[in-house]
Formats: C-alpha cells, structure tokens, sequence
C-alpha cells in the first residue's frame, strides 16, 4: 500500500487554439510539478479543445496538434503527464499521450466512439485496439483510458484492472446537461466497485459553441467510494494524495486467447516520503441547492465563453419587459459583467406603460446601459409602404410581424454600428412551437435561453431572485404576451405553458410519436395541435442562432429533423 500524488487538471480551452491550450496546460502542469505531483491529468483532447468537428480534415492541423503535443510534453519533468491529443498512424485517433521527462513515453487509443447525440466521432476517428500497457508510476500501476471507455462495463478500465492496474485514468470531454453529473457519479462507482481498483476522472470545463462542458471531475477507490471530487462550471488544479492499494496480480487476456502479465513500461519516478493531503469534495450543485442553480450557471459559462472566445466585448438585449428578455439580461449582466450589457427597449402602439417600466427598472437594477427606441414611427412607415399591397384585407399576422422585424433591424443596426453581440430572447417551448418570428425576435447572434423551456424560465427567474431581487414581481405575475396587439396573450395562441412543456418534453426530448403521447395520458387534441405545430416550425429552428444546451436533447447538432418530412 502507497501513495501516489495526483493533479487534477481541470482546464478549458478554445477549439484550435493549439498555442494557448498548450500554454494553459504548461502552466499547470507547473502547479502539479511545484506541488510535488507524480502524475497530472489533463481532459480528452486537452491540446486541440473539443470537439474541433472538421478542422481535423485538415492534414496541417493535426501535424500542428501533434507538435503542440511535444511541446507539453517537453514540459514534463518529475511529474508525469496524460495529455488529450489528436494521434495520427494511418488514420486518425482520439488519443493520450503518456509523458514524462520531457518526451512522449506511451499513446492509448480511444476505443469507444460516441456516435450519437451531440457526438460524431466516428465521422474523424478509427476506434482504438484492446489495452496492452500500463504505466508504473511512482510504483503503482496505471491504466489509461478516454470518456466513453468507461462506460462500457466490460471495456477498457475492466479489461486494465484485470491486467493489474491498481488506477486507471479516465480523461474526458463530457457535455452538460441537467442531472448529467448524478448520472456520471453513479456510473463511475460502479465501474470502480466492478474492477476493484481506483478512478481518476476528469473533465474539461467551459463553453464551446452550444455545448458547455461541467468539469465536476472526480476520484473514486476500489470499493466506488467518491474520495475528491472537484466543483462544477470552474477551472481548477487540485493535488492530493491518493491511497493506492496493492492487490493480487491480475492478468490480462490478450487476443491470441493467451494469458500473459500486461506489460508495464515504466516510468521513473520514485516520489519522495510525505504526508497524505485531505482530498477535497465539491457535491453537485443540484444536490445543494436543486437543479435550477446548476442549470443557470451553466448558462451564464456558456453565454460568457461564447462572447469572449469568439471576440466580442459587449452585448445588447432587446428590453421588452417580459420574462424572458429579464432572465437573458440578467445571465448576460452576471457573465460578462453589467457594464457590457446594453439593454434596448423598443415599445410600439401596443407595448403597456407597464411593460415600459418593467425594462427599465430591470436596467437600474442590474445597472446595466439602458436606452429606448421607439419603432413607431418605422412601423408607420411600412404600413404606409405596404397599404395598397394590403388593401381588401384584414390586418393580422403580418402587420404584428412587422413590429418584431424592426426590432431586429434596430439590434442589428447597432451591433453594426458598435461592435455588440445581439442576444435572442425566445426560450425553448416558443421555438418549438414556431411561436417567434423570423428575421425579428429570432435575429441576433446567441440564444442564451434557447433550450429552456418557458416554465424553466420563471423557475430560473425566481431562483435567481433569491440570490437578491432582480427580477420584480411585475414581470413574474403578469400573464406572458408578445404585445403585438391590443390587449394580447400567449395563450391566445398557444396552450398554456403549464400543459405545453410537458407534452413538448415527450414529444421532443423523448422522441415520442403522437399515439404513443396519447397512450401515456396526454390530451388526444393537445397532442394533435402541439405535434402539428412542431413539426411545421422546423424550418424557422433551423434560421435561429445557436445557444446553450442544458437538457438532453436541445434543438440543432441534437435533434437533426428533416424540413421536408412527411411522417406525421
């Protein structure tokens, strides 16, 4: 029995940014060596970020990865290193390397490619062959492994421990979404309880696009016992002991049918005696304080990496009083800071003196710009431009989609103008239901709440509030409406949001067909109205912006329905 000291790299990075990756892993890797680490642990595909999609058909890209590679491992000295890389042997590998003393000692690659969901693995990647190696380090015997590995029972980590591996190391790229780190806890138990040896997993953090990455890494013994877990939606560097137990030598089938020891090159490292450190626990967020506050931190990272890594410095929110542009600016004024949120209040004929106030109080309570811009006088305009195409009909539709454009002509010209990143307002049960307009409220640049659905929203609003009152009551209690017309409500369109989320839940997340919604209890004319209405506004979700994922099936890279589909 010993001890192996251990560093969990819990690091973000921006997809093909092989230079700051690198300089980000460098850096911490100098933690580890400072504190006396044996091994450092960084994510899947820590150098190149993930996923990089179709940079890695770029023959030049993957040769930069792999020279990034060397410099990490360059910066390898007492401390070992597994490190998330792009190989390249005839064909392409979701690989880790294994480094120590300033080279690249060993390479596993990833055997298991998700394929499925947000994943396209196998689109880049070769799966890998059976493990063949383990690493002696500081005198214990590691196994490595990559994210879907360890989900399979009898794949990788069961196949390492049999061959003797006293730790197996886990690096991963794993995507949030609500209840995804519960989910993981157990899994992770039960594959260390199943292979009688202990687990490092860990995950990257930070916002890629519509995925946001939860970091939430973790540290399991022999008996699936959660030892140090490290805390969600941050980056961290955390080094603590860890107990390893001697146990029998376990052996390895290889695929000849022959039992044979696995072979274990090694890497010298002899650590020096020491006290343990205490391991650290950070639980989930949704074991603390419910699922609302790990859903809304996720969309505050994911709002703020989005902004920042892709350049921008400021924002603008189209103000309209109403719930959901509050909750969008009240994300955007916590990730990025209120001075870079500019909150745009553009009331028509319709809009109440209530919502009026409603938006700019909101402004002065988060302190973030605040201007108003009436469209009147535009909206008059085009009706006067349109009035002799319109004449003979009766006004309706059209005319109240005209106010929702020159909104989005206002936004858009001033995110010309000033360089602001235009975030969209509508939340999920609206664009699944086409009840949003197109080149008008879905115009911008980022769908913070895109995948929230509407009765999440006032839940995330009240939570939120209990962190100090940002969100006044007005807005909370007064009935949902567009205000395109006198006197307005959404469920003069829809059903009410209390019986529509739920169906749109089944039907989209579930991927349930309409006699099977009936057959669960569901209203047989909701059903029929909800799954006609879907399926028509496919092609209005496809013309939106991305944003954040935070359930299990978010519209976009998720839930790839054809436009032109018959199947009703």
């Amino acid at each position: 029995m010993g001890w192996l000291r251990v560093a969990l790299c819990q690091v973000g990075g921006v997809v093909g940014d092989l230079t700051g990756n690198v300089e980000r892993m460098v850096a911490a890797l100098g933690e580890a060596e400072e504190a006396g680490a044996d091994l450092a642990v960084f994510p899947e595909l820590a150098v190149t970020g993930y996923p990089p999609e179709d940079l890695l058909l770029k023959p030049g890209f993957v040769a930069d990865n792999l020279a990034a590679l060397s410099r990490v491992a360059g910066a390898t000295r007492h401390c070992a290193a597994v490190v998330g890389f792009v190989d390249q042997r005839m064909d392409l590998f979701n690989a880790a390397a294994v480094c120590a003393g300033g080279e690249v000692k060993g390479v596993y690659h990833k055997r298991n490619l998700p394929n499925y969901s947000v994943f396209d693995e196998q689109r880049y990647f070769v799966g890998g062959g059976p493990p063949s190696e383990l690493y002696l380090i500081a005198g214990a015997r590691v196994g490595v492994s990559v994210c879907e590995d360890a989900w399979d029972p009898t794949g990788p980590v069961s196949a390492q421990a049999a061959g003797g591996a006293e730790l197996v190391v886990n690096i991963n790229a794993s995507p949030y979404y609500a209840g995804r780190a519960a989910e993981r806890r157990r899994m992770l138990a039960t594959r260390a309880a199943d292979a009688s040896c202990s687990l490092v997993y860990v995950n990257t953090v930070g916002g890629q696009d519509e995925l946001v990455f939860d970091g939430a890494s973790m540290v399991f013994d022999p008996s699936g016992e959660l030892v140090a877990s490290l805390p969600q939606f941050e980056e961290s560097v955390a080094v603590f002991d860890l107990e390893v137990r001697a146990s029998f030598r376990k052996r390895l089938l290889d695929p000849r049918g022959a039992h044979r020891a696995a072979p274990l090159p090694v890497v010298e490292l002899t650590p020096a005696p020491r006290h343990p450190l205490g391991a650290r626990l950070a639980p989930p967020l949704a074991a603390i304080s419910g699922q609302e506050e790990e859903i809304y931190r996720a969309l505050v990272l994911g709002t703020r990496d989005y902004v920042r890594k892709n350049g921008f410095r400021e924002v603008v929110v189209g103000l309209s009083g109403g719930v959901d542009s509050s909750l969008v600016a009240v994300i955007a004024a916590d990730a990025l800071g209120p001075e870079a949120v500019h909150g745009v209040s553009m009331p028509s004929r319709y809009t109440s003196d209530a919502s009026n106030e409603d938006a700019a109080h909101l402004a002065r309570t988060l302190g973030v710009h605040h201007t108003s811009v009436p469209i009147e006088p535009a909206y008059e305009a085009m009706l006067g431009m349109l009035a002799g195409h319109f004449a003979g009909t009766v006004a309706g539709l059209a005319e109240e989609n005209i106010q929702s454009r020159l909104r989005g002509v206002v936004l858009m010209g001033l995110s010309n103008k000033f360089g602001w990143l235009v975030l969209t307002t509508g939340n999920k049960s609206e664009l699944a239901v086409g009840y949003s307009t197109l080149y008008g409220d879905t115009a911008g640049g980022f769908a913070v709440i895109k995948d929230v659905p509407k009765t999440l929203v006032y839940r995330l609003c009240r939570w939120r509030n209990r962190q100090g009152e940002v969100v006044s009551r007005s807005v909370l209690d007064k009935p949902p409406t567009a205000e395109l017309r006198h006197n307005q409500l959404d469920t003069d369109n829809l059903p009410p949001y209390e019986d529509l989320d739920p169906v749109l839940e089944a039907y989209v997340e579930g991927d349930m067909t309409a006699p099977e919604l009936v057959d669960a209890g569901f209203d047989a004319a909701l059903v029929k109205r909800v799954v006609r209405m879907v399926d028509l506004a496919e092609y209005k979700r496809r013309q939106t912006p991305l944003g954040v994922r935070v359930t299990p099936k978010a519209f976009g890279r998720d839930r790839r329905m054809p436009i032109t589909n018959g199947y009703r």
